[in-house]
């Protein structure tokens, strides 16, 4: 057999280049103090510039991430600019002002904040940090997005309201804290399912703020609002204590709930059985602990039934005897032939009460000794007195000091055992008591 043997012949080849990592930026700005003008906005007021990292690739391709963030913070908030081949950036006023505004600085204060560069290749690999440089910026002021009330105050009208369309609105119940030039706030009693605006002068209609397109998703939790626009502010649709936040500056709002109130429909026959239009009684802490107050006419059984929602759909409550809640028991009754009534209802322990009222004024105007007598008017309480200086009183129903409304906080809102309520001068006043809203009893005092 032939062998046969085949030689292979080698070509010798250099060694491979090895190329070294790169090397950090050294990063240095024109200038360490910004504080322009709103004239300034379009303007450029700070360059940086920076050393070429060296990285093994063509450096056109090379990313630098720019990070400016409020110092001390270790960038952990910060706003980021990026570009590509380039050694240096520019930032006009407007930009810087909006990265300080956006983290929460005031107008014409002055704030210290750190810039850096990360460079890297164009996939991230190989990040390098740069020195961290110093920058001391003063936010100037621009013009909000929405005109602010040129009034400075700020109220609130609406169904959704304690005060419903009554306009003028009672205040502070129903008026806004100022916060800045551009911010008003404030927390609000809110009826569930209905709407509001926002008003620069109380009593007047003729300016608003407002929203476009009430039915946009999501709107009664908070977002675009303007001046004299078309449509009402759709208000939470849970009845209960909600903060509302209007930033002009923005043109944006909030709406956060503080705390939602439990409720129960009072449906019977004095309003034709319907749960969906029945007055309701409401558990402020949401602890199943109802109160409120319904009027009665005259006229037909008295008796009505407990829902837990504006339908027959949900838990309804009976009389289970003994002064109990029954889901199973029969209907409840209104004692007498109509009337203004207290109801308390727990659905914790099934317990319920129902107590008739009659609502009246004393105070130290009549030496605490008697009472004067107030008028019903569809569940609002109204009376007038004269003084001739400065008095004290306080609400109080069936002639005795069990059941009295007060206010502790001076502002229009009322509490049981509350402080007393002041008419501040010789003068007539027309008192009105509002029992309306379960949970949330209002009063105002108006001088004739």
């Amino acid at each position: 057999m032939l062998m046969i043997a085949g030689l292979w012949s080698c070509e010798k080849i250099d060694p491979l280049e090895i190329y070294g990592p790169g090397t950090a930026s050294t990063l240095t700005a024109t200038a360490s103090t910004v504080a322009p003008v709103v004239a300034d906005s379009n303007k450029t007021v700070l360059t940086l510039n920076w050393t070429n990292p060296s990285y093994s690739v063509d450096s056109s391709t090379v990313k630098y991430l720019i990070q400016v963030d409020s110092a001390g913070r270790n960038f952990s908030k910060a706003a980021e600019k990026e570009v590509s081949g380039k050694l240096s950036a520019s930032f006009t006023a407007k930009e810087l002002n909006s990265i300080a505004l956006g983290f929460g600085f005031a107008f014409n204060v002055a704030y210290n904040m750190e810039v850096r560069i990360i460079s890297s290749h164009a996939n991230n690999n190989e990040r390098l940090l740069s020195n961290a440089i110093s920058l001391k910026y003063t936010p100037y002021v621009t013009p909000p997005k929405v005109t602010i009330p040129a009034s400075n105050k700020l109220f609130l009208v609406g169904s959704a309201t304690a005060g419903g369309w009554n306009n003028p609105v009672p205040t502070p119940s129903q008026e806004f804290t100022r916060i800045d030039s551009v911010t008003y706030e404030g927390t609000f009693y809110m009826k569930g399912g209905q709407q509001y605006l926002c008003l620069p002068v109380n009593g007047d209609w003729s300016t608003k703020y407002s929203v476009k397109d009430n039915n946009a998703v999501g709107l009664s939790n908070g977002g675009d609002f303007g001046f004299n626009l078309s449509d009402n502010f759709p208000g939470p649709s849970k009845t209960g204590l909600y903060k509302i936040r209007l930033d002009f500056q923005a043109g944006k709002f909030t709406v956060t709930p503080i705390q939602l109130y439990g409720l129960l429909w009072v449906a019977g026959d004095y309003q034709g059985w319907n749960p969906g239009n029945a007055p309701q009684i409401a558990s402020p802490k949401n602890d199943g602990n109802h109160e409120g107050f319904v009027q009665v006419n005259t006229g037909g059984s008295y008796e009505f039934k407990l829902t837990s929602q504006a339908d027959w759909n949900g838990t309804n409550y009976g009389d289970g005897g003994g002064g109990s809640l029954s889901t199973s028991g029969g209907n409840l009754k209104f004692p007498g032939t109509g009337g203004f009534f207290r109801i308390n209802a727990n659905t914790t322990d099934n317990t319920f009460s129902i107590t008739q009222t009659t609502w009246a004024i004393i105070g130290s105007l009549t030496g605490w000794s008697s009472d004067i007598s107030m008028n019903l008017n569809n569940g609002i309480w109204e009376g007038t007195v004269t003084v001739g200086g400065r008095e004290e009183f306080k609400f109080r129903a069936n002639s005795d000091w069990g059941i009295n409304l007060g206010d502790n906080d001076a502002d229009n809102s009322l509490e049981y055992n509350g402080a007393n309520l002041v008419l501040p001068e010789a003068g007539t006043y027309k008192i009105i008591l509002d029992l309306t809203n379960p949970g949330y009893y209002t009063y105002k005092i108006i001088k004739q």
